[in-house]
């Protein structure tokens, strides 16, 4: 191995000099399985490039004894990662963008939001009521959740229920489930299940309806140094056009509403021809009080870019200088006025509610 100022290159046996990635991830099998898939498509695109995976424990791995929403830190999730950023000790990092705070530390830029797995919450039922759904689980089953997002929507839709907290990666959460009869079911979300090869414990995928799904839930984020050219250019190709205009539209209606993990704010988002569509959703904790409105703008999604996109420019932390401008102007202003129309009929009120509520339990 040598180093160059930050960089770090290696030669292989015939003498061939070659840059070294170092990509950092946390420690989990889903967080390893997602860093792999975005390490193979960089691999694919730059063969001549060496990538080494770095894995570390965040704060959200080690406290697993405490509701997230009530660790009171936004970054749970992502601050070794960002603190080894700074330090140069990895390149770039790759995220479930839902974990990514609206608003990132200076410094640092998300160079790309890859094509969205299938964004909804997902039931996972107790083998032994296999072929039931959560409509039909008897009377006070218990469900478990560790997000305040779906126990509010699914306590309104499915009073019957009774939502106790569960904590723990993927593997753990499955495995209470399984083998202790504490839960009737747990919520999870169907991206992780579906990026494990586990589809087949989904029992139910919980439409709109019955639960929208939280900002950025289902897509992939690659973190970078925002000074960083050259990787920000090689990163910037993954991007899905699609999906970071979703993503924009979503992250700026929770900045804008100046949500986090500790409120329970939700999302649905859709685009066809080239009309973004933004439903957004705030609940008190029991899910009894709620506001969700619905707008949409025209977004000239066609993925080129005009010649004025400044490749600086961040929107709600993303940097994507080859997709239209215009149209990621629209996304994010769509954001906005979808909250302003919330926050006018007091939305405000529902989640400074919520939030005292939770802090207080």
């Amino acid at each position: 191995m040598m180093m160059e100022g930050p960089y770090k290159y290696t030669r292989d046996g015939s003498g061939t000099v070659s840059r070294v990635i170092r990509v950092g991830t946390r420690k989990s099998q889903l967080a390893r399985i997602q860093t792999d898939s975005v390490a193979d498509k960089l691999k694919k695109l730059n063969p001549n490039v060496s990538l080494e995976i770095v894995g570390m424990s965040t704060i959200g791995d080690k406290i697993l004894d405490t509701a997230l929403s009530k660790i009171g830190e936004k970054s749970l999730f992502t601050k070794e990662l960002e603190n080894a950023l700074e330090r140069n000790e990895v390149d770039l990092v790759v995220h479930s963008l839902k974990d990514l705070p609206t608003t990132l530390p200076s410094g640092f830029t998300i160079g790309a939001v890859l094509k969205r797995e299938n964004p909804h919450d997902a039931a996972v039922l107790h083998p032994k009521h296999e072929g039931k759904t959560l409509e039909t689980l008897p009377e006070n089953s218990v469900i478990g959740t560790s997000s305040l997002r779906r126990a509010a929507q699914l306590k309104k839709r499915f009073p019957h229920l009774v939502f106790k907290d569960i904590r723990g990666n993927l593997n753990t959460r499955l495995k209470k489930l399984d083998e202790k009869d504490d839960f009737a079911a747990i919520i999870l979300a169907a991206a992780g299940l579906r990026r494990m090869g586990w589809d087949n414990r989904i029992s139910q995928i919980l439409g709109p309806e019955d639960c929208m799904y939280a900002v950025g839930q289902g897509a992939l984020a690659v973190e970078v140094r925002s000074r960083d050219a050259d990787i920000l250019e090689m990163v910037s190709v993954l991007h899905d056009p699609e999906t970071v205009l979703r993503c924009i539209a979503e992250r700026a209606f929770l900045r804008h509403l100046e949500g986090g993990c500790s409120v329970p704010v939700a999302v649905h988002t859709e685009l066809k021809n080239s009309q973004l569509y933004l439903t957004g959703a705030v609940f008190s904790l029991d899910g009894s009080d709620s506001l969700k409105e619905t707008m949409q703008t025209s977004v000239a999604a066609d993925g080129k870019s005009s010649d004025a996109v400044d490749e600086r420019v961040q929107r709600v932390g993303v940097t994507a200088g080859k997709i239209s401008g215009e149209a990621q102007d629209a996304a994010e202003r769509l954001g906005v006025d979808l909250a302003n129309l919330l926050l006018s009929k007091g939305a405000k009120e529902i989640l400074t509610v919520a939030r005292q509520l939770n802090d207080a339990s």
